[in-house]
């Protein structure tokens, strides 16, 4: 049985400086190809390093506008999260100056579906799988939620400060962000916009979500997520809502307390819905 050592960060060359800390019950295998959509795409992945398994797995999303970005945005929720028994794989994807839509979001179904295929190498349970991302990582997290391939389907999803609705922010820097993303305008192309709002897809098949969100974030108002949490729960399907009060875009980031705090809400809301 093949198991994750964190040494194998020296083998692959991976500088000390990327190296998260690791907490007692984790274990790390950084820079496994899990695409070649015209060019490898890589994830790292967190593994518990005690028990036998099959463990519950989330899939981590970075934020970056889809124009820029790192899979290392996650790496200490994840490494926490492997430490509670959880395998994590942070997952870099397409941006939209190399591939507009949808090849961000076609990258994150492949990351679910290469999970599975590799599930008992990794003792992973195929039909645990979540995923969390941020921003515009949240806004694919949730657009996974949504999807009724089972193939792909995640099990429940938990969004920092997300966009669930394109056509609401057409205007200002996030408009300029989702026009790179679509490659059109909302004039030019509105139901591409309506298309990859995850707002559009929502039905009873859902996966159950968890929102984080700043109240004051001024580049994802907060009003996305409560908007979608409303419309999950009007389809009958579990929503929650962490809402910091006064909080901007990256307070998770930001403040040690905010991480914490953010890490044990996910963390319970995994092991409700993954567990």
């Amino acid at each position: 049985m093949l198991r994750c050592w964190c040494l194998v960060f020296l083998a692959a060359g991976v500088a000390h400086s990327q190296i998260p800390d690791l907490p007692p019950g984790a274990e790390i295998i950084p820079d496994l190809v899990y695409a070649s959509p015209g060019h490898d795409l890589r994830l790292d992945l967190f593994c518990p390093n005690s028990g036998e398994g099959p463990f519950p797995a989330v899939i981590y999303l970075h934020g970056g506008g889809w124009r820029s970005g790192s899979r290392r945005q996650f790496y200490r929720y994840a490494a926490q999260m492997a430490g509670a028994g959880f395998v994590g794989a942070t997952i870099e994807y397409r941006l939209s100056g190399e591939a507009r839509y949808p090849a961000a979001i076609e990258d994150s179904r492949a990351a679910v579906r290469w999970l599975r295929a590799h599930a008992a190498k990794y003792r992973i349970d195929p039909l645990r799988i979540g995923v969390a991302g941020q921003s515009a990582g949240g806004h694919l997290a949730v657009l996974l939620g949504v999807g009724t391939n089972a193939a792909e389907q995640v099990r429940a999803v938990a969004a920092f400060n997300p966009i669930t609705d394109l056509t609401s922010v057409t205007q200002g820097e996030a408009g300029e962000a989702v026009t790179a993303f679509l490659g059109t305008t909302y004039n030019a192309g509105a139901e591409i916009w309506r298309e990859a709002s995850p707002l559009t897809h929502v039905s009873g098949r859902s996966a159950p979500m968890l929102f984080l969100h700043g109240t004051a974030d001024t580049t994802v108002p907060y009003r996305q997520s409560v908007l979608m949490c409303a419309a999950l729960r009007k389809a009958a399907v579990p929503c929650e809502m962490y809402s910091a009060e006064g909080k901007g875009h990256l307070w998770f980031f930001n403040s040690e307390t905010d991480f914490i705090a953010t890490l044990l809400r996910m963390e319970d809301f995994f092991r409700r819905y993954l567990q």
